[in-house]
């Protein structure tokens, strides 16, 4: 190690030249940090950085599974028809679909293929898309 001495002092007096800085050598005092040596301590840093991510990638996954496993009404997934949401999945016809009215359908028929639990909140929400409670034969409707 190398330190910078400067000599204070009335230069105009003592000497006929001004001031200068010297390198003064010094002797060396040991190693300035004690404990493991540098590449020890990035590998333990990049373990406990690998560990930390591992651990996030496990937690965001246990997160995700427990979300989709959940049950769509109990999230408050519920169709136009009244339906809650895995219900619907397995009716005839699903929300947003178009329905062609065949020979002898009525609104009545119609709501009973798309709650066939109650089909009075799919007639009612039915009614509310047509604007009528009759269909006709070969109308496009819109399931709500």
């Amino acid at each position: 190690m190398a330190a910078v001495e400067i000599l204070e002092s009335d230069w105009r007096s003592e000497w006929t030249e001004p001031p200068r800085l010297y390198l003064v050598a010094t002797t060396p005092s040991g190693p300035r940090r004690v404990g493991p040596p540098l590449a020890a301590r990035r590998a333990a840093r990049a373990r406990m950085l690998q560990r930390r991510r591992r651990t996030l990638a496990a937690v965001a996954l246990v997160g995700a599974i427990t979300f989709l496993a959940w049950p769509g009404a109990a999230l408050g997934g519920v169709t136009g028809a009244g339906l809650p949401t895995d219900v619907a999945g397995s009716s005839t016809l699903a929300s947003g679909e178009v329905y062609v009215v065949q020979p002898g359908d009525t609104v009545n028929s119609i709501a009973q293929l798309m709650n066939p639990i109650d089909p009075r909140v799919a007639r009612a929400a039915l009614v509310r898309e047509l604007g009528a409670s009759v269909v006709v034969t070969g109308e496009h409707v819109l399931i709500p």
